[in-house]
């Protein structure tokens, strides 16, 4: 019997679509459409929950659904930190993606047939749990699989999904709500969840791509060939002129080469550490593939001491709070003012949010090529003016284009935080993805438990407290401003403004 070669051992009981199914393209649509899963039936009980909770005889509204808002981001931080531990310390994407997936339709069928306020509290803690997955193993799965020069652009791609959902969820929710009842909104979630579960089950992670020779963070060019060529030296040294594998130690015969293959990176790494380099970028280059694990203590310990990694945490934070703090009082707002139902205020989403597709792709692709702190600050800067200008009560077609061009830079903002903290993981020795995705994931999840709270109340209990929450946005939003232009990226815009006045002094007095 004829002894296999490189390639035929690579090919071993390869998966049905193995090259598709680990794609940087594939990856990013499935990671895409979780984010707008999420964001989707997150957005449902906007439109529908505050009249559901009238029909139930509840008075004070708008703060029980604020509550409800942080009943969701009280499941997404308490889960966070075990998720993004064990994703990271077992290097494991897909599981935790399904599991999420599983407890998110357990919790649509919970709130569906709630007719108790504490069940719906619990349902939204389910859900918040779901949530904390698709943003620290989903964003996580997608770094790990995207060429590193287009992590930015592939981020922007996956969370144009956010806009995706808060443009479906509302208008859609409302007019189920009004055609078919209560239970219509979240029936049609449990059916676009169980298709977000079918592109899940699907995706095939890096790690296990590389076991049969493929991997998607490479192009197929000559950058990749010395990669492919090692893995295949490796499975002949391993199998050092054997005879033909029998089916049954396939599987096997494949796990030790591959553990052969990440010794084998692992000690390239050390020689490429202990080598002299000139400059961060060859740093960067030199990065093992395969880092080595820390205690989570340690990736505390050095995120806490990041200050790269503080500022977007607390950037994060203010987004979050920006985000939410109207959702409790827009509906009831726009009710007041304008006098629209639930139908109504859907087609309100649908108008504002509609330019917020395109703001996070753009945004992405920006950060590529001019740096996270640049477009954090055009961002902010740009929505600014329009979150004042929402104050005003004009023509709803005024309301509108407001809402939308303010939507259109908040929404920019997250494609930068995200791909900031993508550029902290290569410089934080130990610590992945799935960590500095579960630190964003905290924060963003305490953003959004204080920005329901605080806009309910604001709009309770004051006389113009809709006014208050647009001033309240636009002065944190000044902060996570300031953040971003001191400390974002490897030579933050406020360095690069002192040295160009070094400059120029030192020019004008020579």
């Amino acid at each position: 019997m004829s002894q296999p070669d490189a390639q035929d051992i690579a090919k071993i009981s390869r998966p049905a679509g193995l090259a598709w199914r680990c794609s940087v393209w594939f990856i990013t649509i499935v990671v895409a459409l979780g984010v707008a899963t999420d964001t989707l039936i997150y957005t449902l009980i906007v439109p529908v929950v505050p009249f559901r909770l009238e029909e139930l005889g509840y008075s004070g509204v708008s703060g029980l659904v604020g509550w409800l808002l942080f009943a969701y981001s009280a499941g997404l931080v308490a889960f966070t930190p075990p998720i993004a531990f064990l994703s990271e310390r077992y290097s494991v994407r897909q599981a935790p993606l399904l599991c999420g997936q599983i407890a998110l339709i357990g919790a649509l069928i919970m709130m569906m047939e709630a007719s108790r306020y504490w069940l719906m509290i619990l349902a939204r803690l389910l859900q918040g749990i779901s949530s904390s997955v698709i943003w620290v193993a989903g964003l996580a799965l997608l770094c790990d699989t995207a060429p590193e020069e287009s992590v930015g652009t592939k981020l922007g791609i996956a969370l144009s999904g956010l806009s995706i959902g808060a443009l479906v969820g509302p208008p859609v929710a409302g007019a189920l709500y009004d055609a078919f009842g209560y239970r219509a909104p979240f029936i049609f979630g449990i059916i676009i969840t169980m298709l977000d579960l079918i592109g899940r089950l699907l995706i095939i992670e890096r790690k296990q791509a590389i076991l049969y020779g493929v991997d998607p963070a490479v192009s197929r060019s000559a950058a990749s060939k010395p990669e492919e060529i090692q893995m295949q030296d490796l499975v002949v040294r391993h199998n050092d002129g054997a005879a033909t594998l029998t089916q049954p130690s396939d599987k096997q015969e494949i796990q030790e080469i591959q553990r052969e293959f990440e010794d084998s990176r692992d000690v390239q790494s050390a020689a490429a550490e202990a080598a002299p380099v000139e400059n961060e970028n060859e740093i960067e280059d030199s990065a093992p593939a395969f880092a080595h694990r820390i205690s989570l203590v340690g990736v505390l310990v050095k995120l806490f001491t990041s200050s790269r990694a503080i500022a977007v945490c607390i950037s994060t934070l203010v987004y979050g709070m920006i985000l939410t703090s109207e959702e409790p009082a827009l509906p009831l707002y726009m009710n007041a003012v304008w006098g629209l139902d639930s139908a109504k205020v859907g087609l309100v989403y649908i108008a504002a949010v509609v330019p917020t597709l395109f703001s996070s792709t753009i945004a992405g692709w920006l950060v590529d090529k001019k740096g996270t702190g640049a477009i954090t600050v055009v961002s902010v800067l740009f929505s600014l003016p329009w979150v004042v200008l929402l104050i005003i009560k004009k023509a709803l077609a005024f309301f509108i284009v407001i809402f939308a061009l303010a939507n259109f830079g908040v929404s920019a903002i997250v494609s930068a935080l995200t791909a900031e903290l993508a550029d902290v993981t290569k410089r934080l020795d130990g610590v992945g993805y799935a960590h500095v995705y579960g630190a964003f994931n905290l924060a963003y999840g305490v953003g959004s438990a204080l920005g329901p709270i605080i806009g309910g109340q604001l709009y309770d209990h004051l006389r113009k407290g809709w006014m208050a929450i647009c001033l309240f946005g636009m002065g944190i939003a000044v902060v996570a401003m300031s953040l971003a232009f001191c400390f974002f990226g490897d030579k933050p815009l406020l360095r690069q403004v002192l040295d160009r006045m070094k400059k120029s002094v030192n020019t004008s007095s020579a």
